[in-house]
Formats: structure tokens, C-alpha cells, sequence
């Protein structure tokens, strides 16, 4: 597996969203990428999955779904305990 920072937050996930992996976050790819990263047999799902592992690709759902939240939206799961909530 690559390093990654530890997602200890919901801020440290939003950075490592937002600055180190340059994505922004528009209400589309808050909407559309933890449908894709639920489904198993999505292939990029796979690839992170394998690449990150499995706790940290539920820390980045998780991560989404307070996203949605804070853009007024509604979710679908809450995040893992403890994790980037």
C-alpha cells in the first residue's frame, strides 16, 4: 500500500481532497463518488481498494457524506466511528 496521511478528520480529509489531490468538491462529485466507492464491482473502486486498503476507502466515504451534509444535502450512510466524520 502507498502512504497516505492519517484521515484523524473531517479537515485533514478535505485537504487531502482538496490541496493534495487537487479535486474540488462541486455537489456532482460529492454526490457521485461514494455511489462509486460503495460498489464493489467498480473498478476504480477496486483499484483504491487495493491501492489504499478497505478501512481507509470507508474514512473517505465518510468523509463525503459530512461534504454533502455541509453543502445542505442529505446522506445515505453516516461514517465509520471514530473515523473522517
Amino acid at each position: 500500500m502507498n502512504r497516505m496521511p492519517a484521515l484523524k478528520s473531517y479537515e485533514d480529509w478535505k485537504h487531502c481532497i482538496t490541496m493534495l489531490c487537487g479535486i474540488p468538491l462541486t455537489g456532482p462529485y460529492i454526490e457521485q463518488r461514494p455511489a462509486a466507492l460503495r460498489d464493489p464491482a467498480n473498478n476504480t473502486t477496486q483499484k483504491f481498494a487495493g491501492m489504499w486498503g478497505d478501512q481507509h476507502r470507508l474514512c473517505v466515504i465518510g468523509g463525503f457524506e459530512q461534504a454533502r451534509q455541509e453543502k445542505g444535502g442529505t446522506t445515505t450512510a453516516s461514517a465509520p466511528s471514530g473515523q473522517a466524520s
